[in-house]
């Protein structure tokens, strides 16, 4: 389906970046593909996570109805939270096995300028310590959390560990981004008239806003002390 879709010849691959592209060409099963690809595919970091969601949830009616149709909202959006977690959970899971499978050759890697082993050792002590929260709070990160899975089977998490705060954080992220669509949607078009469905390249870039917002800043910070500021004479 999303080969056919490439191929068309109206097709500009700028459009991979509007959640509104899947949403509208594939439904939910481009959705789920999307949103398992950003982890388990290990290519898919430039995919719109985020804003697919928020976006999806904003549609959920539309879209859920294309599978079971059944006139409940609430329902709607359970069906959706569930299939996109597994979606995400699964996608977790093949990054987290592949990194168990490739991490422990890097141990044998030469080192060079790009790859050194204590940088191997610091993230096990880092996911040792920080491993659960750093899953959970890597899901709401974009690329980050295309990368975390991977990193925490290369330094060898705890298999039952890592599995548990897949579980939360795929779950937390599902949750927050599709209900926080659909219920600020209903709750803007009720009070001010606003419908976001004609704003969405409005609200897409404030997602990608806020969700990069962290690693800009923590980017920046640790540029400032890596390069203080020398006196002058």
């Amino acid at each position: 389906m999303l080969a056919d879709i490439l191929l068309q010849s109206d097709f500009h691959w700028s459009q991979l970046l509007q959640p509104q592209f899947y949403i509208e060409h594939g439904g939910l099963w481009l959705i789920l593909f999307v949103v398992f690809a950003e982890t388990g595919l290990f290519v898919g970091f430039f995919l719109p996570g985020d804003s697919l969601l928020f976006v999806a949830g904003i549609y959920s009616t539309n879209i859920a109805n294309a599978l079971i149709a059944n006139g409940n909202e609430y329902f709607d959006l359970v069906l959706l939270l569930v299939l996109i977690s597994l979606a995400g959970i699964a996608g977790n899971a093949v990054g987290y096995w592949f990194g168990r499978k490739v991490g422990p050759t890097m141990y044998e890697w030469r080192e060079n300028l790009l790859f050194k082993r204590k940088y191997l050792v610091q993230a096990h002590d880092f996911y040792e310590k920080h491993g659960g929260g750093a899953i959970v709070i890597a899901r709401f990160i974009p690329i980050v959390r295309t990368f975390a899975p991977i990193v925490a089977g290369i330094v060898r998490m705890n298999a039952k560990k890592f599995i548990f705060f897949n579980v939360i954080g795929c779950v937390a992220w599902v949750f927050s981004m599709l209900f926080g669509g659909h219920f600020l949607q209903k709750w803007i078009l009720a009070q001010f008239g606003f419908d976001l469905r004609e704003h969405l390249e409005v609200i897409v870039l404030g997602i990608v806003l806020v969700t990069t917002a962290p690693v800009l800043i923590k980017l920046l910070s640790s540029r400032v002390k890596s390069h203080p500021p020398q006196n002058r004479v």
